[in-house]
């Protein structure tokens, strides 16, 4: 006999754009908001009862008329306030789980001035939260980014790894060390600054990473991690993935030319993927 097991459902891609209109200036906002939802809807799996069931296109209208009103500076603090309205006006929801993505618009700068109501997207990046909780329970948040393309031209090596009659790697002293990085952290107990903490964590990641002495991608993934937590006490643990995205040496022999480390060709499949949790 079949029984229900776990489930939820949602909107997803819930796309918005925000302007907040100051004396001086404006901000801008673009954001792609994820709802889940937990509860009381068995029946409409098991029994064909929709009578529990919030429509996923309401879901979608609430967040249109959550963010009217929301005074919030952060996603995670959208997140959150989303959320909250979730359960407090609908009592078969017992779990909310509301994932916000932000685009990186950037003030424009003119000059040397910043424009106040022009902006530019200052990367492939988006800036990410996610906040999770129970009826009657505590908000849980991890913020994060996806998408933190960096990339360095010198300063990576790889070398002393296990050869076996498969391998062809070359032994590489000083090589292109680039990556498409996804890092999530999560908090301590209190409640944090979001934007500061962020701020303080995006820093210290690519600050290390720009002077890191690289032995592999590990090498690095686990110092950036580190860097972070020093930065940020506010947070407990940080997890990072970090695809190696090669540029392999071009073979110009063929046409009678060296190649010092001048010309490559970008390979992004396959490509290797590194992950790892770095925790106090």
């Amino acid at each position: 006999m079949a029984k229900l097991a776990e489930n939820r459902y949602g909107k997803s891609r819930v796309r918005l754009s925000r302007i907040t209109r100051l004396a001086d200036r404006h901000e801008f906002n673009e954001w792609t908001v994820h709802v889940m939802l937990e509860g009381d809807f068995a029946a409409s799996y098991t029994a064909a009862d929709n009578s529990k069931v919030l429509p996923t296109d309401t879901m979608k209208n609430t967040v249109y008329f959550v963010a009217r009103g929301s005074k919030a500076e952060t996603i995670e603090a959208f997140a959150m306030e989303l959320g909250d309205y979730l359960l407090d006006h609908h009592a078969q929801i017992e779990k909310v789980s509301i994932r916000v993505e932000e685009k990186a618009w950037e003030r424009l700068i003119v000059g040397v001035a910043p424009e106040p109501e022009t902006f530019k997207l200052g990367g492939p990046e988006l800036q990410t939260a996610e906040a999770v909780r129970s009826r009657g329970g505590a908000w849980a948040v991890v913020s994060g980014v996806d998408g933190l393309t960096i990339l360095k031209t010198t300063k990576s090596a790889f070398t002393g790894y296990v050869q076996d009659k498969l391998t062809t790697l070359k032994p590489a002293t000083d090589r292109i060390l680039g990556t498409c990085a996804t890092v999530r952290w999560e908090y301590g107990p209190g409640a944090p600054d979001y934007a500061q903490v962020r701020g303080r964590v995006l820093t210290a990641l690519l600050r290390e990473f720009a002077s890191h002495n690289s032995m592999s991608v590990q090498h690095t993934l686990f110092d950036m991690g580190k860097a972070a937590l020093e930065a940020a006490p506010e947070v407990a643990r940080i997890h990072l993935s970090m695809p190696n995205l090669h540029h392999l040496l071009a073979n110009l022999e063929p046409f009678g030319l060296d190649n010092p480390n001048h010309i490559f060709v970008p390979i992004d499949e396959p490509h290797g993927t590194i992950e790892a949790t770095v925790e106090r």
